[in-house]
């Protein structure tokens, strides 16, 4: 039966059946990849925050709300012109949020999951991850 309490050890089922550390190599190795789980967990947060700055100015914009409140109203019909700059956005910012969300939240359930093998190396390999992922990726935010 696996510990429900932190220790030290070379030996862990992490995830899945499959990835079974035997040696410590295998740890070393297991929390190289775990700590790089961390550190993508990180750098997707930042890409999902980039998407919401983008779409904000989109959402909040003056033309934006005219064509929300023309639609709205029904006053827009098949025959009218669109205002200058109302062409349709041809990347769909809200599919793009949607699965950097989706990939965060996997991502953040499998190091959730790999620091409840109550493995002291791999949760360590969680907290060095995050730390360097937020170091690496959230200067990011400002220069995009």
């Amino acid at each position: 039966m696996m510990p429900m309490y932190f220790y030290f050890s070379d030996k862990v089922v992490l995830l899945f059946d499959f990835w079974k550390v035997h040696s410590p190599a295998g740890m070393v190795l297991s929390v190289v990849v775990i700590a790089l789980l961390a550190v993508l967990y990180e750098a997707i947060k930042v890409a999902k925050a980039k998407v919401i700055l983008r779409t904000a100015p989109i959402l909040g914009s003056s033309l934006s709300r005219e064509i929300l409140r023309e639609t709205e109203q029904g006053s827009t019909d098949a025959g009218a012109e669109q205002p200058a700059g109302a062409s349709k956005n041809p990347f769909p910012w809200p599919v793009a949020q949607t699965l950097l969300h989706v990939v965060q939240v996997v991502l953040g359930y499998l190091v959730m999951l790999a620091v409840m093998s109550y493995n002291s190396w791999i949760f360590l390999g969680v907290i060095v991850g995050s730390t360097a992922g937020y170091y690496l990726a959230y200067p990011f935010l400002s220069l995009w």
